[in-house]
Order: C-alpha cells, then sequence, then structure tokens
C-alpha cells in the first residue's frame, strides 16, 4: 500500500507482505537514463556537423559541450533544493519539460543558422538534463537495498549506453549529409549556393530535436500520471549533517567529486572528437564515421551490462582500477596508432569507460544517509569537466595545426586521475569531526 505526500510522491509503505514494490518505478528511472544519453550522445554528431554548417574551427565547436555541460555546474545547487522542496517525482516532471523546452528551440536555431541559439537551446538543454541527473541517480541507487546500489546504478545506466550506440546512428541517418568541401572549394562557391547549402545542412537538425522534445513532453506525462515511492533516506537525530561546503569533508565524496570532473571530462573529450579522428585517421567518411560511432555505443553499452555482472563478484573499486588501467593503455594506442587500429582503440575505451561515471557516482555516497542530496549536487556540478576539458583539448588541436590524435593526452591524464580514486581516493574515512556547515 502507498500513501501520497503533499508533494506529489509518496511515502514508502510497506506492501502486503511487507515488502515494498521497486520494479515499475525502477523501469521509469530507467527510461530517464535513455532519455538523456540520447541528449548527450547527439552532441557528438552536432560538433562536426554545426562545425561545418556554422562554419567553426575546433576552439569554437567545443562549446556545444561548454554550454551543456556548464549549466550542469550553475544548476546542481537548484536541483538538489528543488529534490528536497518538491521531491523527486516534481523535480523529473520538472527536469522533462525544460529538457523538451531546448529541444524545440533547435527549430528557430536552425532557421536562422545562429550558432549562439544553438548553444542556448543547448544550454537550456543541459538545465533539464542537471535535474533530471540530480533526480534519477540517487533516486536508483537509493531503490532497494544499500548493499546493491552500484549494481542497481549500473544496470540503469546500461540504459544510458544504449542511447550512446543509438543516437549516433539516428544522428548519421537524419542530420549527417556527407558533404564535405574543403576551405578551398568552399570560397569558390557562389555566395547563393553556398547559403543554400549552409541553411539545409543547419536544417537537418530540426526533425530529429522535435520528436525528442515531444517524447519528453510524453514521458513528462506518464510520471505525472504514474505513483513513485517517496525515497528519502531515514537518519537519526545524531546524524551528522554537514553544510553544502562542509559535506566535502567526507573524505571519498571530495574525491569521487575530482574524479567526476576528469571522468566526463575525458568521455566527452573521446566523443566530440571520434568523427574528426575517424575521417583523418582512419580516411573514413563523416557517415560512416558516425557509424563507428555507433560501434563504439554499442562497446560502451555492452561494457555497462557486462560490468554489472561482473559486480556480482568482484568489488566495485576492483573493477573501476581494472578499467582504467586498460582505458591507459588503450589511450596511448590511439595516440600513436595508425589507420583503423586507433577506432578499434577508441571503442576499446568505450567499452572499458562504461562503468565509471555511475560506480564514482555511488562511491561517492556510501555513507552520506542525509546527505545524499548534497553529495548528489556535487557529483552533478563535477560533471562541468565536460565543459572545460574538452574546450582545452580542441585548443590543443588548433594548435598543433588540427592534429586530432595529439589531442587524446588530455583523456589519458583524465584515466591516471580516476585510476588514483579506484586504488584508495573511494575509502571512507571517520567523518565523525564534521560539524554542521
Amino acid at each position: 500500500m502507498q500513501v501520497t505526500n503533499q508533494t506529489g510522491d509518496l511515502h514508502e509503505v510497506p506492501t502486503e507482505g511487507g515488502k515494498t514494490n521497486y520494479l515499475l518505478p525502477f523501469i521509469l528511472i530507467t527510461s530517464l537514463f535513455f532519455l538523456w544519453g540520447m541528449a548527450h550522445n547527439l552532441d557528438s554528431i552536432l560538433i562536426p556537423h554545426l562545425k561545418k554548417a556554422c562554419e567553426l574551427n575546433n576552439r569554437q565547436s567545443t562549446l556545444i559541450d561548454t554550454s551543456v555541460f556548464f549549466a550542469y555546474f550553475i544548476m546542481a545547487i537548484p536541483a538538489g533544493m528543488l529534490i528536497k522542496r518538491f521531491g523527486y517525482k516534481n523535480s523529473i516532471i520538472t527536469g522533462l519539460l525544460v529538457f523538451a523546452a531546448g529541444a524545440f528551440l533547435f527549430v528557430p536555431a536552425a532557421n536562422s543558422r545562429t550558432y549562439e541559439l544553438f548553444l542556448f537551446a543547448l544550454f537550456v538543454i543541459g538545465c533539464g538534463l542537471t535535474i533530471l541527473e540530480t533526480s534519477a541517480n540517487p533516486y536508483a541507487a537509493i531503490l532497494g537495498p544499500a548493499e546493491s546500489s552500484s549494481k542497481r546504478l549500473n544496470l540503469a545506466a546500461s540504459f544510458n549506453g544504449l542511447a550512446a550506440m543509438v543516437a549516433p546512428i539516428v544522428g548519421s541517418l537524419f542530420i549527417l549529409s556527407g558533404k564535405n568541401h574543403t576551405p578551398a572549394q568552399m570560397a569558390a562557391m557562389p555566395e547563393a549556393e553556398k547559403a543554400t547549402y549552409l541553411l539545409g545542412e543547419a536544417a537537418a537538425v530540426k526533425m530529429p530535436y522535435i520528436i525528442l522534445g515531444s517524447v519528453l513532453v510524453l514521458v513528462a506525462i506518464i510520471f505525472y500520471f504514474m505513483h513513485l515511492p517517496s525515497m528519502k533516506p531515514q537518519h537519526t537525530e545524531a546524524e551528522i549533517k554537514p553544510g553544502f561546503f562542509s559535506v566535502l569533508k567526507f573524505r571519498h565524496l571530495s574525491w569521487a567529486v575530482v574524479a567526476q570532473f576528469f571522468y566526463v571530462g575525458a568521455q566527452v573529450c573521446i566523443t566530440s572528437f571520434f568523427i574528426r579522428i575517424a575521417q583523418q585517421g582512419a580516411h573514413l567518411d563523416e557517415k560512416t564515421a558516425g557509424y563507428y560511432l555507433g560501434v563504439y555505443g554499442f562497446l560502451f553499452m555492452a561494457g555497462r551490462f557486462i560490468g554489472t555482472f561482473f559486480l556480482k563478484f568482484v568489488k566495485d573499486y576492483v573493477l573501476l582500477s581494472i578499467y582504467c588501467g586498460a582505458s591507459i593503455i588503450l589511450c596511448l594506442l590511439a595516440i600513436y596508432g595508425t589507420g583503423i587500429v586507433v577506432i578499434y582503440a577508441l571503442g576499446g575505451i568505450g567499452f572499458f569507460m562504461s562503468i565509471m561515471f555511475p560506480t564514482i557516482f555511488s562511491l561517492g555516497l556510501v555513507g552520506l544517509k542525509s546527505n545524499t542530496e548534497t553529495g548528489s549536487s556535487w557529483l552533478v556540478m563535477s560533471i562541468v569537466g565536460g565543459a572545460i576539458l574538452p574546450y582545452g583539448m580542441g585548443t590543443l588541436i588548433d594548435m598543433k595545426h588540427d592534429d586530432i590524435q595529439s589531442g587524446y593526452i588530455i583523456p589519458l591524464l583524465c584515466f591516471v586521475i580516476i585510476l588514483s580514486f579506484g586504488l584508495y581516493g573511494h575509502k571512507v574515512k571517520n567523518v565523525n569531526q564534521i560539524v554542521n556547515g
């Protein structure tokens, strides 16, 4: 039996037989992982596409990532406050509607071929994603026994991996045209023909984002009419309740924030320049490179499911460390390899990166209890790494005269830092010295 509270969420009340049924809520939450995975992985298509349609250099094109991930930094604290005030359910609905508004803004951006409007639309999408992730990640983690939180979060995140495969295929089919012109050809093209070509390229994004926005509105309506159990963690009067900044005195949380910053930065760096490195290093055409990005997404998804299985037998921090070590080796191969080997190396990295985000997230929340929402906000804020590091990578590539492979030194360094978290940064220390912030 379940009883609604004033925010529209539900108090956790045992059903007949003494158990609460978490299956349907978990399925609904898992669908959100797929939806925000679609948004993030379409960005990997948008970067080369808008670079062409809006005539940008590498550094300018990475502002696509900056717009989305900077929103995480700006919105993480308000998102945490929103959850505390209105509950998980209403926060999720709000996130879906903000996400949809950003998707619909792609229409006027494409009609005017205004890069700044595209960036604003992506920032709005990022705001919606922040609310969703701040709500759904901890909700999935605590929607059941504490000892299985890593497995549960990795299972939900596996459908984020499914989106990593589906989005590049959808983007390659409906956004990428396969038409590429050299700078000399563009300069020789009559102005009217050039304008028509560029507007046509920009317009290709409209239909996919209209469909995405419509789906988001539909899902928001479903959530509105569904009942979700309230999963606020139980705590005692004596429990330590540090403030927003004091919570970082939980040493493992502060380490997790750093590790998550560099993980998201590494993932976004790798996918943002995947199509470009496939064209430059393996001499693939644009559409074929996009399909290979879909293969990368398949390996990412497979890594999530296989990693979730391994977590039944291997400690989460041990598996994280093993996967980081493999990613470091493959990143070196991507930097110094040639031809199709580079693409295979990046695909392998996709497999081994797969469990990192949810594993870091769940390790960072261990033992936080009533501070889970605050810790979640910090972990979501750390996603700003996806705004900063790709911009640095694009700048480095431009400095190296468009040598894409040289830029992959940045994700390599990121994996070294994440490995440090897996080896010793995850350890939970005594936090009795923490006082109210």
